[in-house]
């Protein structure tokens, strides 16, 4: 198979906002609890979080972290989790107990520690304006006010300044506790927003848009949620999480078309209904919530051990194989980073995760973890506009695919181009000559790949599947099939 890519860096498509790199912790089986905060494991720093976990998460360099949620967060009482004086609670959205150790100051505090911001999201399930307003001055007003003060008396003076919090969470799903129909929705999401920008007018506040794309309301919940709040908010939400249930393996392999068509679509309702409204404000989009979940032995069973503090909830298996659509999927999103602008990978840690954890054992990196870590770490600067040129493969859902999903990120400053690339081939290697870099060499080759699709890293075999460096080829650049490519080159000094 051989493939041309061309590249011009005077061809841009936006810069990349780094938050495009952002993650989801949310208070779900064990994301928290056994998984960032276990305060009897041997590597529990001062305050229980776990350090060997936080070996593996720094190097991630995360600009933003969603929390708590996520469904938790529409259930949740955001001042049980503070203060001296806390009791459990009941978690009814997973069936799980909150024993309310972790709280926002603790993860305030852990985020600090692993050099991330956070982006808070308020409960409009069961709570509402006020109780937004009031979250709001604790985490970002000077003291002097009564939430304010609260904060510092619980230990922190210094206000954590968050900029980016969400309205609630996946109001159109009936899922959701206190799901709301889109007019009831836009209407408290448009007085939540309007009294948070009394308190804080510098928060970008993300609406809730559709929990995914196959959602019966898609579309006209946006137009509803939009026509309310534009003037409001910065951001509408989109959530998606594509599903590797073994029974189509070139549609699952194609899945980075469905986000695109996703983003397209609901940037085209937002410009949409800015016109109708006559406003010169750009909607930006938040994919708040995306991953590969893996159902090819079933759905995890979300019904055992209820009522438990950090019970097992959505634990997936990624193989070699959703490492390639990973990849493919963080190579949309640097494509549309002229509208995405914050993305948050679901989850971190355990849900989802692309860390894996044992109750006071090891910890280790899923396959998935690769692709991100090497995207957030040379995926920022500014998106080229690429010319692909690929064989490929019709798939029924999406039409013709291409072999190679590419995205392409100029990092001027450094004289550095590189070049991600998942070769979607499962039966042939892949040979892609980049044009339109004359001036620059290749320096360095990262792959992740595996003779076995359905590899994995569990806790016997952490490192079954862990990235290597090729050979670097000036001229063409072999890509091996089913794999994960960064080729990176730097401007040839005269």
């Amino acid at each position: 198979m051989k493939a041309i890519l061309r590249l011009d860096t005077r061809q841009v498509i936006s810069k990349v906002d780094d938050r495009i790199y952002g993650t989801l912790v949310e208070h779900m089986g064990r994301c928290v609890y056994h998984g960032i905060y276990e305060p009897t494991h041997p590597t529990a720093d001062d305050m229980g979080f776990r350090q060997d976990v936080m070996e593996l998460i720094r190097p991630l360099n995360i600009p933003l972290i969603r929390y708590p949620g996520g469904n938790f967060v529409s259930g949740y009482n955001w001042e049980d989790g503070i203060g001296p004086d806390r009791e459990p609670t009941l978690d009814p959205a997973w069936q799980q107990m909150e024993p309310n150790e972790v709280g926002t100051d603790e993860f305030h505090e852990w985020a600090r520690r692993a050099n991330a911001g956070v982006m808070m999201a308020v409960n409009l399930g069961t709570k509402g304006p006020e109780e937004a307003m009031n979250l709001l001055e604790y985490c970002n007003l000077p003291v002097g006010s009564k939430y304010a003060n609260k904060r510092a008396a619980n230990g922190h003076q210094e206000p954590y300044k968050d900029k980016v919090w969400c309205l609630g969470n996946e109001m159109d799903g009936p899922w959701q506790i206190c799901h709301r129909k889109a007019e009831d929705y836009a209407a408290v999401a448009r007085k939540t927003a309007s009294l948070m920008k009394m308190i804080d007018p510098e928060v970008e506040l993300v609406a809730c848009g559709s929990s995914w794309h196959g959602m019966p309301t898609f579309g006209s919940w946006e137009r509803m949620v939009l026509k309310e709040a534009y003037d409001k908010v910065s951001f509408i939400s989109l959530h998606h999480y594509f599903v590797n249930n073994g029974k189509n393996q070139p549609e699952y392999l194609a899945s980075a078309e469905e986000m695109s068509s996703f983003i397209s679509e609901v940037a085209t309702i937002c410009d949409a209904v800015g016109a109708e409204l006559k406003s010169k404000k750009k909607i930006h989009l938040s994919f708040d919530e995306w991953n590969v979940q893996n159902i090819i032995h079933g759905w995890p069973d979300n019904k055992s051990d209820l009522w438990t503090i950090g019970p097992r909830r959505e634990e997936y298996i990624p193989t070699m194989e959703d490492a390639v659509v990973f990849g493919s999927l963080l190579n949309t999103l640097i494509h549309h980073c002229d509208r995405v602008h914050v993305a948050c990978l679901a989850q971190l840690v355990n849900v989802c995760g692309i860390i894996m954890t044992e109750n006071d054992g090891a910890c280790w990196a899923q396959t998935t973890y690769y692709p991100f870590l090497h995207a957030s770490a040379y995926g920022r600067g500014t998106a080229l506009r690429e010319e692909l040129d690929c064989p490929g493969y019709y798939v029924k859902k999406y039409g013709d695919v291409k072999y190679l999903s590419t995205s392409s990120v100029y990092n001027e400053e450094k004289g550095e181009v590189t070049v991600f690339v998942s070769n979607r081939n499962l039966e042939e290697n892949g040979q892609l000559t980049v044009k339109g870099l004359e001036d620059y060499e290749m320096f360095e080759h990262i792959v992740l790949s595996s003779d076995d699709l359905q590899a994995s890293n569990t806790l016997d075999h952490p490192d079954r599947v862990v990235p290597h460096q090729a050979a670097v080829e000036q001229g063409s650049v072999t890509l091996k099939k089913a794999s994960w490519n960064v080729l990176r080159y730097r401007k040839i000094k005269n």
